[in-house]
């Protein structure tokens, strides 16, 4: 199987796992930290692109467990992760991870916040070594191991 056709696979079963716990998936904290998470993949690579940031946007609102919230108000806490990550990449990424390390209380939450990473970043078919990176480093704030979801 090619690795394109790998990363697909992957995400969509982050997605089917998403969805069977949408219900759960409910609180402000799981929320913030979805948020954060969308912007530290789109920010990965040290920047933040007009046309990743309308992507990713686009992701967030199409995602069924993510319809659990306001629209606007996710948009809003995204584009404030983008904008702190933008202005300063390294200290806006300690503000950023912190944000995700909220979700750390409850354990499944803290699992969807990194499978909701891995659907952004293999959205577009190309989960990059960077989008990885990212993800796995929220794992180590949210006391997860990375290889739990192959990382």
């Amino acid at each position: 199987m090619a690795l394109w056709d790998r990363v697909r696979e992957s995400a969509s079963t982050m997605q089917t796992q998403l969805t069977a716990k949408k219900n759960d998936l409910k609180s402000g904290a799981f929320r913030d930290a979805s948020m954060a998470m969308c912007a530290l993949v789109a920010a990965a690579d040290g920047t933040v692109d007009p046309a990743e940031r309308r992507r990713v946007a686009q992701l967030i609102a199409a995602n069924d467990v993510l319809r659990n919230f306001d629209a606007a108000d996710l948009q809003r806490r995204f584009d404030a992760h983008l904008d702190k990550l933008a202005a300063d990449f390294d200290f806006g990424r300690v503000g950023v991870l912190q944000e995700i390390a909220k979700a750390k209380k409850k354990p499944a939450e803290a699992r969807a916040v990194i499978q909701i990473g891995i659907v952004i970043g293999g959205a577009d078919g190309d989960f990059d070594k960077t989008e990885q990176a990212a993800v796995r480093e929220a794992c180590y704030a949210l006391d997860l191991p990375p290889h739990e979801f192959d990382l």
